[in-house]
């Protein structure tokens, strides 16, 4: 009885380093995805606190609601936290374009319009996807001082 139980454990050896060697490439891509979309859903959060908080300054008065330079100050600030942003001076080209207008706002009143283009960086190259993420986003925002 003692030698059948050693033959029949010596069949189930192995197979665990089986189960991760066939299911490792997948959990691998898995966690690949799952920080891409982190970074991703960063970016985009960025990418918005930063036009609303460039909309918020370019709103002040109609002479600041084309300042693009100064709404592009604050874009920077705000997304410093990205590595792509953190040495760049400018905002005129990709990864990152800043711009500010003088609009009419949905109700017909003056406002100040800033968009912010963000291009991440790729991250984990995958075969067949393109692993960046191009965002834009604008604010529109009432002047406050006519």
């Amino acid at each position: 009885m003692v030698a059948v139980r050693r033959r029949l454990r010596s069949h189930n050896r192995g197979h665990a380093a089986l189960e991760v060697a066939l299911l490792g490439p997948w959990i691998f891509f898995l966690f690949a995805g799952a920080f891409d979309m982190g970074l991703f859903a960063y970016s985009l959060i960025s990418a918005q606190n930063a036009a609303r908080v460039a909309a918020e300054y370019t709103s002040t008065s109609s002479t600041t609601a084309v300042n693009t330079s100064a709404a592009c100050r604050y874009v920077l600030d705000e997304m410093n936290g990205l590595s792509n942003v953190r040495s760049l001076t400018t905002c005129g080209a990709l990864p990152l374009i800043v711009t500010a207008s003088a609009v009419s706002g949905p109700d017909g009143t003056a406002a100040s319009e800033v968009s912010v283009t963000y291009r991440s960086n790729m991250l984990i190259p995958i075969p067949g996807l393109s692993g960046r993420l191009t965002v834009t986003r604008k604010v529109v925002m009432m002047l406050k001082n006519l």
